[in-house]
């Protein structure tokens, strides 16, 4: 069994997650909640939502609201810092990788993706951001994929968003840098999520992803929330603008 850190620095530290019911989102939930953080996420799952609170100790609360919506966004984060205080610390977890074909994207699909997988990142930021400059800095984590670093195919909306995610994260880290606000991007590589296993993680489609690794072992998504729970704390204090792979090494 792994040893993972415990970082006096998130004790007592309100954090905001998008996309907190599941997945990498409810990962990240719970190593936040285990170093003693309060803890506020956002999604739409409200049966996910609720069980994840139940299971979890310590000081957890969610909102439900599609992030399409971004005044719906900017609502369901001003009901978190009634209830926990300002962020100072924004994880821009929520995402969808639905595979769908190049011949068939309408604007109309084209527009939704994006808004599914990048605009909302933006107006989280900003939501935020205000916060963070009257307590005196922040961090904010970003995630992002390494399915265009590996040139994947089979989803380009998506993929053409989480490329933008980096961008994104760089002129943000320059303009909220003179705060003392750190913006980084982690890079998740194929992550045994349950939906991952559902729908795509045939055992060909693994053996192929493995002979691709430098690790043997299939990425699970606690080691994620891992990196981000250290980009969070004080240990990570002179980080900034950068990418943090988690993908064991993947070519």
């Amino acid at each position: 069994m792994p040893q993972f850190a415990n970082y006096p620095s998130l004790k007592g530290k309100t954090v905001f997650i998008t996309g907190g019911a599941g997945g990498i989102g409810a990962e990240t939930v719970a190593a936040f909640a285990a170093q003693g953080a309060r803890v506020g996420f956002i999604d739409m799952d409200r049966p996910g939502s609720e069980a994840l609170t139940t299971r979890l100790e310590g000081d957890v609360t969610f909102e439900i609201c599609d992030l399409r919506d971004i005044d719906a966004v900017k609502a369901a984060f001003a009901a978190l810092a009634e209830r926990l205080g300002p962020a100072t610390v924004l994880v821009n977890n929520a995402a969808r990788d639905d595979r769908h074909d190049w011949k068939d994207v309408t604007a109309e699909y084209w527009d939704d993706r994006i808004a599914t997988n990048l605009r909302h990142m933006f107006f989280a930021i900003q939501a935020v951001a205000p916060g963070m400059i009257e307590a005196g800095g922040g961090s904010i984590i970003n995630l992002g994929s390494n399915s265009w670093w590996e040139a994947g195919g089979g989803f380009p909306v998506y993929a053409t968003a989480k490329a933008a995610v980096h961008g994104l994260t760089r002129t943000m880290a320059r303009d909220l840098g003179d705060h003392r606000i750190r913006v980084n991007t982690v890079v998740p590589g194929w992550i045994m999520t349950d939906r991952q296993k559902e729908l795509w993680a045939t055992p060909e489609a693994l053996e192929k992803h493995r002979n691709r690794q430098c690790l043997p072992d299939l990425v699970e998504p606690v080691y994620v929330a891992r990196m981000v729970v250290f980009l969070a704390s004080d240990d990570a204090a002179m980080c900034s603008a950068n990418n943090y792979m988690v993908e064991a090494g993947s070519i």
